[in-house]
């Protein structure tokens, strides 16, 4: 997500020519929904009704883990009752017998279970429908204009659906959670006696995969969305009632990565320009990059980088402190924004007392 912040100020541009090897090609899926985005940026890189509505089955569960992530406690324990237990993919729980939250979330996501979705649910939230609120809440703050939950895990049901796209901008999210990526990243974990070996065969089919989650109902048919990340960049992609989904996958996210590189045009710390410090101990202070500016690009473009600050601040000014913003235009386009900080402080100045990086005046007066 971009964010603007307006300077009552002149602005100074720091032009950077961005060049790259690779030439966009063209490609076909076996799906009825598809979309391949760069994880950071949210740059579309292939899409195929990429905003229709349709069932998605389990791959529901990712927005489940997410609110789990986001409003429980891993180390919570719970307690299963009858109320968990569900048709379909199971991790096979039985009512009395106790989990922690995060052993309920490698049974959801790795095994599927319906069973483990209703049990981290009522772990969270109580009550099933409080959960599903948060669901819907949580799909609307990531502006998912295209889907709407009636349960926490993908069974068909009148209400339940989303788009290719609205899934991509979901897990692109939720790849930021550490705890979420370690998760679906799990080949097989044991817990008690339980061996649970994850679905997902990308993680051993395609170079780099690091999730994310696969599901199938006989309406739905087989929708899946995968994770891959090589050279600094990671891609995500979704199918939906795609028959032949791995191969489709392997073939998209091959796509993008021969086609695409992650382009960092100004990197984290690097000096972009300094401001003026009012009433500063000294006259001004750097400004640098706090992290990475960067956008996934084909061979043929190039990037123009403009940084705007204020002219002068007011004293204290402490490193870190967020001074102005640095944004990468494609084509006239703002497609990237990162923070310029202050790279040094400036304590406030006593009246009449020195501001040093400015000469002192000679002499007294007459």
């Amino acid at each position: 997500m971009l964010h603007r912040r307006k300077f009552c100020t002149t602005f100074f541009a720091l032009l950077l020519t961005v060049c790259m090897a690779g030439q966009a090609g063209a490609i076909h899926t076996s799906a009825a929904s598809a979309v391949l985005i760069e994880q950071k940026s949210g740059r579309v890189l292939y899409e195929q009704s990429a905003d229709d509505e349709r069932l998605i089955a389990s791959i529901t569960k990712i927005m489940t883990a997410l609110v789990a992530l986001e409003h429980g406690q891993l180390q919570k324990t719970y307690t299963v009752t009858e109320a968990d237990l569900a048709e379909g993919s199971s991790m096979y729980l039985k009512p009395g017998e106790s989990l922690r939250l995060e052993e309920l979330l490698y049974g959801l996501m790795l095994v599927s279970g319906n069973d483990a979705a209703l049990a981290v649910a009522h772990c969270v939230s109580g009550e099933l429908e409080d959960f599903v609120e948060l669901m819907n809440e949580t799909a609307g703050e990531l502006g998912m204009t295209h889907s709407h939950f009636a349960n926490p895990n993908g069974l068909d049901a009148q209400g339940h659906y989303s788009s290719a796209r609205d899934m991509a901008v979901l897990t692109a999210h939720a790849l930021n959670n550490q705890d979420f990526k370690r998760i679906v990243s799990t080949a097989s974990v044991t817990i008690g006696e339980r061996y649970l070996a994850n679905h997902n065969k990308l993680l051993r089919l395609c170079e780099g995969c690091i999730g994310v989650k696969t599901g199938f109902t006989k309406a739905a048919g087989r929708t899946l969305v995968s994770a891959a990340a090589r050279e600094g960049m990671t891609l995500v992609c979704v199918t939906l009632n795609d028959g032949d989904d791995w191969n489709d996958h392997m073939a998209l996210l091959d796509h993008g990565f021969a086609n695409y590189r992650m382009e960092v045009a100004v990197p984290a710390g690097r000096f972009l320009s300094s401001t003026m410090v009012r009433g500063g101990t000294v006259a001004q202070v750097p400004l640098m990059a706090a992290e990475d500016l960067s956008y996934p690009l084909t061979g043929d473009e190039s990037l123009t980088v403009v940084a705007r600050a204020p002219v002068s601040v007011p004293a204290p000014v402490v490193p870190g402190q967020v001074i102005g913003q640095v944004c990468a235009y494609l084509d006239g386009v703002e497609v990237a924004a990162a923070d310029m900080v202050a790279a040094a402080p400036s304590a406030r100045r006593e009246a009449f007392g020195p501001i040093v990086g400015l000469p002192l005046l000679q002499g007294g007066l007459r």
